[in-house]
């Protein structure tokens, strides 16, 4: 299918400055881009007009207030209702909170929000992408089907298993997929009109002894989304 270039390689300096955890130049990012200094000049010229990027006094690239307001826009409804859920929970529970959906066939993090006081909370950052056949909030998202009707969607992603048996336990677990040592634990979302989403946290899993008050705090809040997206 054909693609443009142009629009592809103004993404891409989005993701390269979203990512980065210093501003770049704009001789890095042409660099990292594999172009000349001028194409690039030229994109970062156009995402300045539409203030989805500036430069600080330096000439360094950094985001800019327009993102804010297109990640405003991204399933508003859902991150209007989710954002006092997550951040009880994450106090509540010393952990990262998070709000995933399913995109393109990856398990793309909507929202997330970390604990106030806990300096080992393990942070997960809004953007953050993995495949769906990794991580507890893929699993939660796809228990919301049977393997019936995921299969009938024609997704490129097979059903898992463990997505049956969290159809029946009502939340989903995940050890070392996406990061070693690390455990995460998930709940879907019911979403009318739109894709199920997960609620879920992620935690070092040396920190947790008892899983079942985690899981029964993650269940009442996505019940308490749920319900209020249905009205």
């Amino acid at each position: 299918m054909p693609t443009s270039q142009t629009l592809s390689r103004g993404i891409r300096v989005l993701e390269m400055v979203a990512d980065s955890p210093v501003h770049l130049s704009i001789a890095e990012i042409a660099e990292k881009l594999e172009v000349h200094r001028s194409i690039a000049y030229r994109i970062i010229r156009t995402l300045e007009q539409h203030h989805l990027l500036n430069r600080d006094a330096g000439g360094h690239i950094r985001p800019a207030s327009g993102l804010a307001a297109l990640a405003r826009s991204v399933q508003h409804d859902l991150q209007a209702t989710a954002t006092a859920e997550l951040t009880t929970l994450a106090n509540q529970l010393s952990m990262t909170a998070f709000v995933a959906v399913w995109e393109y066939d990856l398990c793309t993090t909507l929202q997330s929000v970390s604990p106030l006081n806990s300096q080992r909370a393990i942070v997960h950052r809004p953007g953050s992408v993995h495949g769906m056949d990794v991580g507890a909030a893929g699993i939660a998202i796809q228990s919301s089907y049977s393997k019936e009707a995921w299969e009938a969607m024609d997704s490129s992603v097979a059903y898992r298993d463990a997505a049956a048996q969290a159809r029946l336990d009502g939340y989903a677990m995940s050890e070392n997929e996406v990061i070693q040592g690390v455990t995460s634990l998930a709940v879907p979302i019911e979403q009318p009109g739109q894709a199920p989403a997960a609620l879920a946290v992620v935690f070092a899993t040396s920190t947790v002894d008892s899983y079942q008050p985690v899981i029964e705090a993650l269940k009442l809040s996505a019940g308490r989304i749920s319900q209020k997206l249905a009205h």
